[in-house]
């Protein structure tokens, strides 16, 4: 996780004794990786996050600053799909910088670096940084620095730097500023959404310390404004600016001093930023203003930061061992998961955006890739799992319509959706091996809706919160089921159900050989899936008759001939089998040819972007078997082999456990892994199996975005949802943790690469520390008047009350 650079003995961090399973730390990296190391260095706190640039740089095909507000998105003049909503980079609040007299402001490419250490410490949620640098007249400045996106007060950021001359004394200007010069150019294969999205850009000063700037987005109409101070020290001598810079859409300070080598220049930052998305805020400047003057210096700003954090932390704790080489890993996956979707979340109305607010591919869209995220979120902060799922409940009207043009009752949500719930899937992506643009078919992946299905029930099994389900979780379940028991049409010669022309999570079959494009037939993900919510919409609707002290004012009417529908549907879906037993990914799946797949390893090795290289070839995954992720094993990942088991054969068909393994291998050798998603699925599936390859898929997902400063994509965001599977991997999978029936299951199975796992869970409003190891299992509860819990380890029940542990030995390895 450390750069290669000579270590510097007059920098703070090469001589600090931070813990290392605390810090991502980077010395003088190279410019190739500097993208992915900004997304990387990433600090947030769920409503604004800010990338890791240099406040000097300025985006130049090397570094970008971005900065990003939750839910803030915007639309470019176009037409069709083609102008798809994006979220917007923000006026970058960074820019600082420093020149000797009669020097160069220092930039990028301006003045020769000797040496940069970069480290995000994850206990404090503080970037710092170091650096050294001569100019032309070889004098050697030394910066300082301490960045914070404030977890304590979600509309500060706060930036502290220490200026040291080192060789030379004399004259230094330092100039801070605010620029809403920028575009969004982040992403630039991404179509439609490059470009400026910020008008209306005024700025000025508020007197010697002070700046400000709002700014309008084009289309949306939204509005966001900053507001700066500027504080310049040496020792206890405050220096006010002396004159104020800038154009039509940025405007600076510059404040000069004099001072001797050695001598500490201290440089205070604060930015306030508010967007007329914000709730209880009249105008967003007053209430920037408002809230910078308020504002303490950065020392204090830091720890009443690093104190919520510490409570984070608490929450978040999964603990494989300090001086295990996945530690840091580990807590790296669960700061940026907390960078994007924090506590402060909960109020914004937002998503879940799959690649974080740490860049902008994907346009900030929200896809299915919160199916990834909520299971460890539900048993940390499952008020983040309500909210997001309250996103996607107001955003029926627009499901419902998307249902009626395809002429089907219920709801269908889209596959990309970012402010009103539209459908924001682009009708075109461009082929990064021939830069051509393509057709994009990947909005009939209609099992969107059953990703939301599932995650409202287990959202409401883990919390058992009758409320949520008695308004959003109903409304959720019974608008997926209608969907689909529309799109199932019934066939009286077999007395079975098919649905046609669907998608599913697999991406190299949007059809046929000779029908490409018109989806696929009885897929059996979508198929399975569907038998599971149509049963869950028919028990939740139950549950509901039970209870109906819980229902408010209104609930969805259903009746008992529809309960029965679904319940017969639910029966009698149709699926296809291979030799062996082998459950068909869809219909028609045998009859395709295998692929030569040494031909393409010796041609390209690397074979995630298959698509993009059989389409430059003139030829098409559809023709084959072949898989980018993770699809029939969805199956056993999210339901496991006796949920899996049970629907199958209430399906009526034989489903024989014993060929699990056999299905796991045939697809396994059958699919690129093209999405970062798809190792997660198929680590959690081997875990039963084959520990040695589960653990290995664990350790490249968790490297997916660290492991690859310059060839991977992490540069324009990181992938939530492969961050969030991971640490749900170590949570619930090597656990064997399951909440069925009201009870706490668990079933541990480490793999060897595993000495001991810690994790404090949060199972229906109360705490639950739990280690395992290979020898035992031991759980905690701290003291309070809640009832015990009940709990079963490996099929042996118990129950924990509060204030008591209680240690189950395993009789060795299931």
């Amino acid at each position: 996780m450390a750069g290669t650079g000579p270590v510097d003995p007059g920098c703070e961090l090469c001589t600090s004794d931070l813990p290392a399973a605390w810090v991502l730390t980077y010395v003088d990296g190279d410019p190739d990786g500097e993208g992915t190391r900004e997304a990387l260095l990433t600090v947030g706190n769920g409503y604004l996050a800010s990338r890791g640039a240099a406040p000097e740089a300025s985006a130049d095909g090397v570094h970008y600053p971005g900065t990003y507000l939750a839910g803030f998105h915007n639309r470019l003049p176009g037409t069709g799909r083609d102008a798809a909503e994006s979220i917007v980079n923000l006026p970058n609040w960074l820019p600082l910088t420093f020149r000797p007299a009669s020097g160069e402001w220092y930039a990028p490419g301006r003045g020769h670096r000797l040496h940069e250490h970069q480290a995000l410490d994850l206990r404090t949620g503080v970037y710092r940084r170091e650096l050294v640098v001569v100019d032309r007249q070889r004098r050697r400045t030394r910066l300082r620095q301490r960045r914070l996106v404030s977890m304590a007060a979600p509309h500060l950021t706060a930036l502290h730097t220490t200026i040291l001359a080192e060789n030379w004394s004399g004259r230094l200007e330092v100039r801070s500023g605010l620029d809403g010069g920028v575009v969004n150019a982040n992403a630039p294969e991404e179509l439609g959404t490059c470009g400026r999205h910020l008008d209306r850009v005024g700025c000025g000063t508020d007197g010697p310390e002070s700046l400000w700037m709002v700014a309008e987005t084009g289309d949306s109409h939204l509005r966001v404004a900053l507001a700066a101070r500027t504080r310049v020290s040496v020792g206890s001598r405050r220096q006010a600016a002396h004159r104020t810079v800038g154009g039509p859409a940025e405007v600076g300070q510059v404040f000069a001093l004099d001072l001797t080598a050695g001598e500490p220049v201290a440089v205070d930052k604060t930015v306030a930023v508010f967007s007329s998305r914000d709730r209880a805020v009249y105008e967003p400047l007053v209430a920037a203003r408002t809230e910078l003057g308020d504002a303490g210096p950065f020392e204090v700003l830091a720890t009443d930061h690093a104190a919520v954090w510490a409570g984070l932390w608490e929450r978040l704790r999964l603990d494989v061992g300090e001086d295990h080489a996945w530690q840091l890993p580990v807590r790296v996956q669960a700061f940026h998961l907390v960078q994007t979707l924090s506590p402060h979340t909960v109020d914004l109305d937002v998503g879940v955006p799959a690649r974080g607010l740490h860049g902008e591919a994907y346009h900030g869209h929200i896809f299915w890739d919160e199916l990834f995220v909520y299971p460890f979120l539900n048993l940390r902060l499952p008020e983040l799992t309500r909210a997001m799922l309250e996103y996607r409940h107001r955003r029926l009207g627009w499901a419902r319509r998307q249902a009626a043009e395809l002429g089907m009752a219920g709801a269908l949500f889209p596959w990309q959706s970012a402010s009103s719930g539209r459908d924001e899937s682009p009708a075109r992506s461009r082929n990064p091996v021939t830069g051509r643009w393509v057709p994009d078919h990947t909005n009939l992946q209609h099992h969107v809706n059953l990703a939301v299905a599932h995650s409202a029930w287990h959202y409401w099994e883990t919390t058992a919160d009758l409320p949520f389900l008695a308004t959003t979780g109903i409304d959720l379940l019974v608008e997926t089921a209608r969907f689909w028991a529309g799109a199932a049409t019934y066939d009286p010669a077999d007395d079975r159900f098919d649905i046609r022309g669907v998608m599913g999570p697999d991406e190299y079959h949007d059809g046929y050989p000779d029908r490409p494009s018109e989806g696929l037939d009885n897929c059996a993900y979508v198929n399975v899936m569907v038998a599971w919510t149509l049963a869950r919409a028919c028990e939740a609707y139950g549950l509901l008759e039970r209870h109906p002290g819980a229902v408010p004012w209104f609930r969805p009417a259903v009746g008992r001939p529809e309960l029965e529908h679904w319940a017969h549907i639910g029966r009698r879906l149709r699926l296809s089998f291979l030799d062996g037993g082998i459950l068909a990914q869809f219909e028609g799946y045998g009859d395709l040819p295998e692929l030569d797949w040494e031909h393409y390893r010796r041609r390209y090795g690397d074979l995630r972007p298959l698509a993009w290289l059989m389409q430059a070839e003139g030829d098409n995954t559809n023709r084959y078997r072949v898989s980018k992720q993770a699809d029939v094993l969805m199956l056993l990942y999210l339901l496991g082999a006796d949920e899996l088991a049970g629907l199958v054969g209430r399906l009526g068909y034989e489903f024989d456990r014993a060929r699990i393994p056999a299905t796991v291998d045939h697809y396994l050798t059958r699919t690129t892994h093209g999405s970062t998603l798809s190792r997660v699925a198929h680590a959690w599936v081997l875990a039963r199996t084959d520990r040695r390859r589960s653990w290995d898929m664990l350790l490249a997902a968790l490297g997916t975005d660290l492991g690859d400063l310059h060839d991977g994509t992490a540069r324009e965001g990181i992938h939530l949802g492969a961050t969030a599977g991971t640490l749900d991997i170590l949570q619930r999978c090597y656990t064997g943790l399951e909440i069925r029936d009201g009870v706490l299951r668990l079933d541990p199975l480490l793999p060897e690469g595993l000495d001991h796992l810690r994790c404090t869970i949060r199972y229906r409003g109360r705490l639950v520390d739990l280690t395992v190891d290979h020898r035992e299992v031991r759980m905690t509860s701290p003291p309070g008047d809640e009832p015990p819990i009940p709990v079963t380890v490996r099929g042996r029940r118990l129950r924990l009350a509060p204030g008591t542990t209680v240690t189950v030995p395993l009789d060795g390895d299931a």
